[in-house]
């Protein structure tokens, strides 16, 4: 799979939830992971038994205005708001970082005005933050990895992958003057 994503919070309000969430998104083969005016303490990484951030970057942000991305890199909120694009229906970038807010509110105005993209999973109410960004995560690679379409009903079988097509080798002519 091409790209990369990273997935963080804002104003957590249950740091469990932090380290349950950074496991989730290591297992899921997230580039990073960041907090934005968040504590990630030792009762967070209790929660963490993959230890996600002795492998992967980790990112504290105290402030929204704080928030750097990588160059390309498409903000994307997840949040229940009626602008949003259902999570089902939503082209996920190449190049995302995925931002939840905490349980008991929602993404800042600051963070909303920056997003690229706000996305909703439908659900009939808010579910727990590190569930919500294991869906997320289990969305994008179902949606940008290699995988057969499945079947619309339970006595079909999935479509195989079609042989992937090796294009002729490019060649580049090297420029002679030294």
């Amino acid at each position: 799979m091409r790209g990369y994503f990273g997935i963080g919070v804002e104003n957590v309000s249950k740091p469990m939830n932090v380290g349950n969430l950074f496991r989730s998104a290591h297992a899921f083969g997230a580039s990073f992971v960041f907090t934005i005016n968040a504590a990630y303490n030792a009762e967070a990484k209790g929660a963490d038994t993959s230890r996600a951030t002795e492998s992967l970057p980790y990112y504290r942000f105290a402030a929204p205005e704080e928030l750097l991305l990588p160059r390309g890199c498409r903000l994307v909120g997840v949040e229940l708001l009626e602008e949003a694009e259902e999570l089902p229906s939503f082209p996920h970038p190449a190049a995302a970082a995925y931002l939840l807010g905490s349980e008991r509110g929602r993404l800042s105005e600051v963070l909303l005005a920056r997003c690229d993209h706000l996305v909703a999973i439908p659900t009939r109410f808010s579910i727990n933050l590190a569930v919500a960004g294991a869906i997320v995560m289990y969305d994008r690679i179902k949606t940008l990895g290699r995988y057969p379409a499945r079947p619309v009903s339970e006595i079909g079988a999935p479509e195989p992958l079609p042989a992937h097509h090796y294009g002729e080798p490019i060649r580049r002519k090297r420029d002679a003057t030294p």
